[in-house]
């Protein structure tokens, strides 16, 4: 434990594999006039924290860096002049409000009073940590502008965002078609809003959509891979349908992306790239995206996926299980 005037934290000085994170004892940080402090309960680990300690990240902090985008825990102090939050208030602090990424891979954190979310005593601080994905869930799904849509086909649907996306539609009455490669990843898509869940093999993925849905298809596609799987998503859409391109882990389609939908003219496809930090500058957008997830957690329309907790001092064990893609659900460090 660390001492009364020191706290712990996780830190990189260089970039790397999990072996660059190492435990530190730094300064007790004091809120400045306008700020909280927050005490942690609940760290959440996820990708943004591996392209951070890689060094890969675009909105990367200035090394020696404590990464870390998520945390749950009781405000704890408060600086001069601070009006809108109390100690002993129940926060989220989510590094999408912060000046920099990162910073919440510490017992301890300083904010500015405007960037924490109050949670409802209703939420615990595990789930917490998950209304993240759920805020980009819910952006996603805007992204065809709120049209009407029947049915949406997820890929790779037991990945934190995949599993979020899922839960988000459910709760608007949508069906949700996923992939997933194991029978375990089956199971855990099922648990999380999934309705159906089929092979993803490129090759068969569109005939399997159409099977499902009687030849019409989904009306929107959510593809975090790239490559082969971009273009059978296309191929898997209903008439005016869009795919959704949120990542490329496995590079761009090698094939002529254009190509493809002067193929398919007669259904009048669209394409969209999205990233969440099309709204960093637009807080008011960014911050309803927030609290409509925590109301929709709060009322039980969906549901935090089951944590696996950790100690903060086995943050390289975290990310070696983030690395390998080898656990199901949330990382959640406990300081």
């Amino acid at each position: 434990m660390a001492g009364l005037h020191t706290m712990r934290a996780v830190q990189l000085s260089e970039t790397g594999g999990p072996e660059v994170l190492r435990l530190v004892e730094l300064p007790l940080p004091e809120p400045a006039p306008g700020q909280v402090r927050v005490r942690a309960a609940a760290i959440g680990a996820g990708g943004p924290d591996v392209l951070i300690r890689n060094g890969t990240y675009k909105w990367m902090p200035p090394l020696p860096a404590i990464p870390g985008n998520e945390m749950a825990g009781t405000v704890d102090a408060v600086g001069a002049g601070v009006t809108r939050l109390s100690v002993g208030d129940r926060v989220l602090v989510s590094a999408r409000e912060l000046a920099q990424r990162g910073g919440c891979y510490a017992e301890h954190i300083c904010v500015s009073e405007q960037a924490p979310f109050v949670l409802p005593s209703a939420l615990g601080f595990d789930d917490a940590v998950s209304l993240g994905n759920f805020q980009l869930a819910i952006a996603l799904l805007a992204s065809n502008g709120n049209l009407l849509a029947r049915t949406i086909l997820v890929p790779g649907a037991a990945g934190g965002v995949a599993t979020a996306l899922a839960q988000v539609a459910r709760a608007r009455g949508l069906r949700v078609i996923g992939t997933a490669s194991s029978h375990e990843k089956r199971a855990f898509a099922l648990e999380n809003g999934v309705s159906e869940v089929i092979d993803g093999d490129p090759a068969t993925l569109p005939e399997r959509v159409m099977a499902l849905t009687d030849g019409r298809g989904a009306d929107l596609a959510f593809d975090h891979v790239g490559g082969a799987l971009f273009i059978a998503c296309l191929r898997s859409l209903a008439p005016f349908g869009m795919a959704v391109s949120y990542n490329i882990l496995s590079g761009p389609p090698a094939s002529d992306v254009f190509d493809e939908l002067r193929k398919l003219l007669g259904k009048s496809l669209a394409i969209r790239t999205f990233s969440i930090h099309t709204v960093d500058s637009d807080v008011a957008h960014r911050r309803g995206l927030m609290e409509e997830a925590i109301a929709l957690m709060a009322a039980g329309k969906v549901r935090a996926p089951r944590a696996t907790r950790m100690p903060l001092a086995e943050a390289r064990r975290a990310h070696e299980l983030l690395d390998s893609g080898g656990s199901l659900g949330k990382l959640v460090l406990v300081p």
